[in-house]
């Protein structure tokens, strides 16, 4: 396997840590310093079908914003099917797992100046098909960067529990990355988790603040978590969820509700509120909703479907009940999209002006 072509392991302490927004940011930042960055996600348990591939959601963001020229089903070569797990422990055989990774590996590097490697989560998550994070740096011979989130005592208690198995596998920690910090206490933060990490050998790279634009899903992902049938054809998919209102109230008593950025969620059959909605905003400022979702499969009658397939903003149907959709937006995990352009902005930012992306070359080398 290539040794030669520098390299590092992007890992976390749990999930959602922010793992993939770093790797987004850092491979901008690399590009900077080495022109020709690969990328590979050894692991991947989220995944789409691309050209009859099992492709991983995050290999699909980085090349559909990088452009990265290396093959999808290199950067992604473990997909981790529903049947995955039990198909190896009947039928154990790691040897083949780790020939495929490290020939992925080899045409991913191919003629590039660095490699970005993501894993899937904490040290240990891929332990039962014995490719977990921490052997899979170690395959790749990587060190590693590990995310955490913001504060001092948990998360400096979750790098050492993960900093445990890294070094059991012989793995070099770079450096450390606090993420989701307040930003009045990124300062104080900054110094204590410094003297934590320091006492424990390890070096802090960066720490960034919690942006609120980040973790706002966009209709898309709402669309796509519900499995919403969508009722008109506004564009407009990728608008921003900053607030969710259900409509279970008098138009009179909805209208104040009724600002740029909300969600209105409400039965299909409620038109009145479907009306006032389609109205209100346009006519008092010009600004409109992020979008609306009707529920209860309800379809509106023809009239009031006239007017939706007008709005300019889109409206999406599903089979949930208020409470159910509302609960599902509530608790929808927020990823990145390739047409999130301003987040993916935003990202690169924060990782330009937070991390010190020197220091963790000079670490690598």
């Amino acid at each position: 396997m290539n040794t030669n072509t520098p390299r590092v392991f992007i890992a976390a302490t749990r999930q959602n840590d922010g793992k993939t927004t770093t790797s987004l940011g850092l491979l901008a930042a690399l590009q900077r310093h080495h022109p020709r960055v690969g990328y590979i996600k050894p692991v991947g348990q989220r995944y789409v079908e691309v050209a009859e591939h099992k492709i991983d959601e995050d290999t699909v963001l980085m090349d559909s914003v990088y452009k990265l020229n290396c093959p999808l089903v290199d950067m992604s070569p473990i997909a981790i099917e529903p049947e995955f797990t039990r198909r190896y422990l009947e039928s154990a055989n790691s040897d083949a797992l780790v020939t495929r990774l490290q020939q992925a590996f080899d045409r991913v590097s191919w003629e590039k100046d660095f490699v970005l490697c993501e894993g899937s989560g904490h040290a240990g998550v891929g332990s039962v098909f014995d490719i977990s994070n921490a052997r899979a740096a170690k395959i790749l011979g990587a060190k590693v960067v590990i995310v955490t989130r913001g504060g001092i005592g948990k998360p400096i208690d979750e790098v050492a529990l993960n900093q445990a198995l890294f070094e059991k596998e012989g793995v070099e920690i770079a450096g450390v990355i606090v993420n989701k910090v307040i930003p009045e206490k990124i300062e104080f933060i900054r110094d204590f988790a410094r003297r934590g990490l320091e006492r424990r050998g390890l070096r802090l790279l960066g720490v960034l603040p919690n942006t609120p634009i980040l973790t706002q899903p966009n209709i898309a992902a709402v669309r796509d978590e519900l499995k919403a049938e969508l009722l008109n054809r506004p564009g407009r998919m990728n608008n921003l969820v900053n607030d969710v209102v259900v409509g279970a109230m008098a138009v009179h008593n909805a209208l104040p509700f009724f600002r740029k950025g909300v969600l209105l969620i409400t039965p299909g059959d409620r038109e009145d509120l479907i009306l006032a909605a389609a109205t209100a905003m346009l006519k008092e400022t010009g600004q409109t909703l992020s979008g609306i979702v009707l529920t209860g499969g309800l379809k509106p009658n023809s009239t009031v479907l006239k007017v939706i397939n007008e709005l300019p903003y889109p409206v999406l149907l599903a089979r949930e009940d208020s409470y159910q959709v509302a609960s599902c937006v509530h608790d929808l995990t927020v990823k990145t999209r390739p047409d999130d352009l301003d987040k993916i902005n935003v990202i690169r930012d924060l990782i330009a002006q937070h991390v010190d992306v020197d220091a963790l070359l000079k670490a690598i080398r």
